[in-house]
């Protein structure tokens, strides 16, 4: 399991030449994101996030963040990648939420064999992950194709990614991933050295992707998670 620790900035013309001047552009790419979750928000409203990307599930699940103003531009998720981890996870957010269907105890999922927990084959069917996500009520709420550049800076292996999403909203990310209990005050530091170097001086945090979809297309769901002090 890893950590994703990012910054989020909007990339002007000046940005772009440093950036271009002082990183390798790796890669682009293009993908299609879908987001799921119940209908009273039980996990947005919790900092989870389920997603789908290229026929792969996510999960980001939430972390402490600090007060100092490097942590504030910040946001920092546990990612996890493995499905019959995410089920799980899934299943205990909704049921401390009190959103968890109930099913007969003699009920198997897709995910259990004599009531053990059992790991999901990469060649699982579109129909099994429909099985699960039916049965947790779970409906895709969002979804948007991203065309992504991803720069790396020379000198200390932070990714920049510079997104375009296909519903009109451009941002960058400096990123870096750690792994789970490793120093995650030293990725917080390179991003600040990057943006330093990206010569991004603001103090203000800048909205994720997410953040203006819902706020351009699903305003009640924007509301709740407003209030939740989520977003």
């Amino acid at each position: 399991m890893s950590v994703e620790v990012e910054r989020k900035f909007i990339c002007t013309d000046e940005t772009l030449r440093i950036l271009e001047q002082t990183a390798d552009c790796v890669r682009q790419r293009e993908f299609h994101d879908q987001y799921f979750d119940t209908a009273d928000f039980g996990l947005t409203l919790q900092d989870f996030w389920l997603r789908k990307r290229k026929g792969s599930w996510e999960l980001k699940c939430p972390m402490s963040r600090g007060q100092a103003k490097v942590e504030a531009l910040c946001t920092r998720y546990r990612e996890i990648t493995d499905l019959a981890e995410i089920q799980l996870r899934v299943r205990e957010v909704l049921k401390d939420e009190g959103s968890t269907p109930q099913r007969n105890k003699n009920q198997k999922t897709d995910g259990d064999v004599d009531g053990q927990n059992q790991s999901v084959t990469s060649d699982e069917s579109e129909t099994q992950d429909e099985m699960w996500i039916n049965e947790l009520n779970l409906k895709c709420f969002a979804e948007f194709t991203t065309i992504r550049r991803s720069f790396t800076l020379k000198e200390d292996a932070v990714q920049v990614d510079l997104d375009q999403a296909d519903f009109g909203y451009s941002v960058g990310e400096i990123e870096v991933l750690v792994s789970e209990g490793r120093d995650v005050l030293s990725a917080l530091e390179k991003i600040e050295k990057a943006a330093q170097k990206l010569g991004l001086t603001g103090n203000q945090k800048i909205p994720g992707k997410m953040y203006i979809y819902l706020q351009r297309y699903l305003p009640k769901h924007y509301d709740a998670l407003m209030k939740a002090h989520v977003l």
